[in-house]
């Protein structure tokens, strides 16, 4: 499948995690080709009709619930094989570099710190990955309803993560 295909599903996924609005958990999603789930349960045709029948149909892991360590959870994960590939929805709270440098050194008076800081942004950052070693990413500023922030390097480390989750 082409990078169109992953593009286009993490597009659909931020567009259905927005729906919810903001202050949502992370949310993870099996990536599977939307032909194949067609041809194994041809009835869900109805449901899908709007996706590209070479693209991938993405499907909720509803039962995730990562807690506060979010590496230790996807660490956690082994995907079947009939799963392509896989997709993390999450928000996060940065500063500009320029603030970065007042922060505390421990991790929790960080956090704290970064959530209480007037210039913070907040990104819905949506990074999903395939078996044959394609990654993509799109985020959203909260409050800008325009365009996606997008790229195959946008969050690296967390598309790594993401990547062990299908070795």
């Amino acid at each position: 499948m082409s990078d169109d295909a992953l593009v286009a599903a993490l597009v659909e996924v931020e567009r259905h995690v927005g729906r919810l609005g903001w202050d949502q958990p992370a949310r993870l999603f099996a990536l599977v080709p939307t032909a194949e789930l067609l041809r194994a349960e041809p009835s869900l045709a109805e449901h899908i009709s709007g996706g590209v029948p070479d693209g991938f149909t993405s499907i909720e892991q509803e039962e995730f619930h990562p807690g506060t360590d979010l590496a230790d959870a996807l660490g956690r994960i082994a995907w079947p094989p009939a799963v392509a590939g896989c997709v993390l929805a999450i928000e996060r709270s940065f500063l500009p570099a320029d603030a970065e440098g007042d922060l505390p050194d421990d991790p929790d008076a960080a956090a704290i710190a970064v959530a209480a800081h007037p210039r913070r942004l907040d990104l819905r950052v949506v990074v999903g990955v395939t078996r044959d070693g394609r990654s993509h990413g799109v985020a959203r500023v909260r409050g800008d309803d325009g365009e996606l922030l997008a790229g195959a390097e946008l969050v690296p480390a967390l598309a790594a993560a993401l990547a062990h989750t299908l070795e």
